[in-house]
């Protein structure tokens, strides 16, 4: 491990930044490292405006532009302690558009197309009680209150813990899937990885293939 990655995950931790934005983070960092060939910390304003250019030409979504410019951020100001780094790193403004609300047919659809039983009830769970991706995946089974009829989440936004209804439908599949699965470990979706919930991508990617194998939004 370099110098530069080991003070980086140092000053994370120091700050409590949750796991997956410290693999976000450090993986925008090496990105970089590879587009230049050198440390980062070898780099200055303008490789970086250049770089951000870069990015914008290959046309990456909002989303992750923000994140990359989230990882300079951090390196620069906290871990390298560059006084211009946030002025010459800008966030990019998202673009406002309505969300696409799907019908009752649609969405009777969607899930159709998920023939994994187990990412079929994430999905479920997700859309039963309005979730966030990174929500869902990180349930585990004590979150499940079958006598106050709730779902804990843990890990809500702003790291806030909150309730959520449960309905009984959605406890008939929760039960359903753990009756054929019999999830072992901390998670209540483990992934393929030992000791890790089920991804963000892999659950991403399971609504893009749905979405098609459905026809919605062609």
């Amino acid at each position: 491990m370099s110098p530069l990655r080991h003070r980086m995950i140092e000053d994370m931790q120091v700050r409590n930044l949750s796991s997956y934005t410290q693999r976000n983070y450090l993986y925008a960092i090496a990105r970089l490292a590879r587009h230049f060939a050198v440390s980062p910390a070898d780099l200055g304003p303008e490789e970086l405006r250049t770089y951000l250019t870069h990015l914008v030409e290959q046309r990456i979504s909002f989303s992750y532009f923000n994140m990359i410019v989230a990882a300079l951020r951090f390196l620069y100001t906290v871990t390298l302690e560059r006084d211009w780094a946030v002025p010459r790193l800008p966030y990019q403004k998202q673009e406002r558009r309505l969300p696409a609300v799907l019908s009752p047919e649609e969405v009777r659809r969607f899930l159709d197309a998920v023939p994994e039983l187990k990412m079929r009830t994430v999905l479920v769970t997700a859309y039963a009680a309005g979730l966030r991706v990174f929500e869902v995946v990180a349930l585990r089974p004590g979150d499940i209150d079958s006598q106050r009829m709730v779902l804990r989440v843990a890990w809500g936004k702003g790291r806030k813990e909150r309730l959520v209804m449960l309905s009984p439908r959605l406890l008939e599949l929760l039960r359903a899937y753990w009756k054929s699965e019999r999830p072992t470990g901390e998670w209540l979706f483990p992934g393929q990885q030992p000791g890790r919930h089920i991804s963000i991508r892999g659950v991403q990617h399971a609504c893009q293939m749905a979405r098609e194998a459905a026809g919605i939004g062609k």
